[in-house]
């Protein structure tokens, strides 16, 4: 009996918590949207450099990579990175460029990686072949519409500004798990981006969009400084703030592909993100127990009947799933536009419980698996090479060309990454 009734107190104490986290991302979200509807004017157009690094296919590569060759914009450059001239990324490159001839773009290979984040040994490269002053990085997965480099790049051009940074919605590639992963992109992580900013300010960055001109990344060491990190857009966003800049929260929202069908791909991926929180931002990780809501709904549903206060652990429950159904509409509705979380509000509350477990799962051990490579991360989301890395034939020195027909003609019998 006792136990039961510590359960409705620890309940009941994480339905107040959950209660007051949905307040601050309430507040966010109007915040939000008020800004979206701020007139803006375009103060400039500078030449900007996208880098965009490349390993492998994926779904919707070829959609996602023309949208950033559409930009409503006077004067920019892509900047592609991969390992070598073998990856087959680079034919989809080639066949998207074909039909933008007048977008210059660039090509650099990084060879072998001899830093744990491959990811930035191809940035590091990528930086040096870049010509412009304002570098905005994106990942691969990433969708754009035509006006998002003006979005981008205007908060930027406020010299107190060093960073700017997007929030995502994500998108589904077909399945149930895919599906799962993509609510908690469009609502689990922009609700704690925005109840972050509101509450401290903008510390860090997200991957999908980091532009920072190139005096700041200079400022806080280079491109070099993110080389041994897991989550090398939080680390950027958080030097740049130690710097004494302005991390911008912009209004654009990326698509963000989701790029799992499987419970088990979908799964692994989820946890390695979960653990790299856990490593760079230890104290906000652990407070992220505060934010759920069904954890608490299901063990006062269970402890008030054992207790023999159903009617109290049915509300305690009910309270839980509109607490999430309403996460998901203000989140993933108002903010991020994400049609599946007004659609599928009713399932989020499935998807919170699946964020407890990955929560629980972040602390069971240090390791985790990139790129078929296996890792041990330490204080401040370090990594550590645990596995030697698949051999490659080293490429040779980056190269920059305009003319992708001519990059690749002496490329074809390069080793796979």
């Amino acid at each position: 009996m006792f136990l039961a009734q510590l359960g409705l107190v620890i309940a009941a104490i994480g339905i107040v918590s959950c209660t007051v986290f949905l307040t601050f991302v309430a507040i966010s979200a109007l915040r939000f949207r008020r800004r979206c509807k701020a007139p803006q004017h375009d103060s400039g157009t500078p030449f900007v450099s996208l880098l965009k690094p490349l390993c492998g296919l994926e779904p919707r590569l070829e959609e996602n990579l023309t949208s950033f060759f559409q930009q409503d914009y006077p004067n920019f450059e892509i900047v592609f990175g991969t390992r070598d001239g073998s990856d087959p990324a680079l034919n989809v490159v080639r066949t998207v460029q074909a039909r933008f001839p007048h977008v210059p773009v660039k090509i650099a290979f990084s060879g072998q990686p001899d830093r744990p984040n491959a990811k930035v040994c191809s940035l590091i490269k990528m930086c040096k072949q870049a010509d412009a002053e304002y570098l905005i990085i994106s990942d691969s997965d990433a969708h754009v519409s035509p006006g998002y480099l003006r979005e981008v790049v205007r908060p930027l051009l406020n010299p107190k500004v060093g960073l700017v940074t997007c929030i995502y919605r994500g998108v589904p590639t077909g399945g149930f798990w895919s599906r799962l992963e993509a609510l908690g992109m469009s609502v689990e992580m922009t609700a704690g981006v925005l109840a972050a900013d509101l509450l401290e300010g903008m510390k860090f960055a997200l991957g999908p969009t980091m532009a920072i001109r190139r005096n700041v990344l200079d400022a806080i060491g280079g491109m070099e400084i993110l080389a041994d990190y897991c989550a090398d857009d939080y680390v950027l966003g958080n030097r740049v703030h130690e710097a004494g800049y302005e991390v911008v929260l912009s209004q654009y929202v990326v698509d963000h592909i989701v790029l799992n069908y499987s419970f088990r791909s979908s799964m692994l991926h989820q946890v390695r993100w979960m653990k790299s929180t856990r490593f760079s931002r230890p104290k906000g990780h652990l407070g992220t127990i505060f934010t759920f809501a069904m954890p608490f709904g299901l063990l006062g549903l269970a402890s008030g009947f054992l207790a023999g206060h159903a009617l109290l652990g049915v509300s305690l429950f009910v309270a839980a799933v509109v607490n999430r159904v309403l996460l998901s509409l203000l989140a993933g509705w108002t903010v991020v536009r994400d049609p599946q979380s007004l659609k599928y509000c009713w399932l989020y509350p499935v998807r919170d419980l699946l964020g407890f477990f990955l929560w629980c799962a972040s602390f069971t051990s240090g390791q985790i698996v990139w790129r078929e490579q296996v890792y041990r991360l330490e204080t401040g989301g370090k990594m550590l090479c645990l596995s030697a890395a698949r051999t490659s034939t080293p490429s040779s020195a980056p190269v920059a060309v305009d003319d992708l027909a001519g990059a690749f003609a002496n490329d074809e019998s390069r080793s796979t990454k």
